[in-house]
């Protein structure tokens, strides 16, 4: 089995332009003028222009403004407060800073489309460090 991402975003080269600055990502295959192919990740991420008020899952409609998803990407990185410095140049938003814990350093941002994403770096324990001893 394997996976790849999908992001609705209501413009694919403002999206591309974002992603590829803000991560890194390249561009692999374009699909017409609406559907984009970004590579770097350990899966494929396909950007796919779906416009604002038009019906996504069980009758949602998307929007772009900040929104909650229980679905949200971690990036995993290996310094955070640089990654967060490019993300924000690439226009990302700030929701929560920098900050240490127990399984690393975590920011949490959205992109410029209201999608959520979390950057991380693990400490050498990873999420181990929130086992109790057994």
């Amino acid at each position: 089995m394997s996976f790849l991402l999908n992001i609705d975003v209501p413009d694919v080269a403002k999206a591309t332009t974002f992603y590829t600055e803000a991560f890194g990502l390249t561009v692999g295959r374009r699909f017409g003028a609406d559907f984009v192919e970004l590579n770097g990740w350990p899966a494929p991420v396909y950007l796919l222009t779906k416009q604002a008020g038009t019906v996504g899952a069980g009758g949602d409609r998307r929007r772009y403004e900040r929104h909650w998803t229980p679905v949200h990407i971690d990036v995993v990185v290996d310094d955070v407060d640089a990654a967060v410095a490019r993300a924000l140049a690439a226009g990302a938003i700030l929701e929560v800073g920098a900050r240490d814990a127990p399984y690393g350093r975590i920011a949490m941002l959205a992109d410029p489309f209201g999608h959520g994403f979390c950057l991380l770096a693990f400490s050498a324990q990873g999420y181990d460090a929130l086992l109790g001893s057994s």
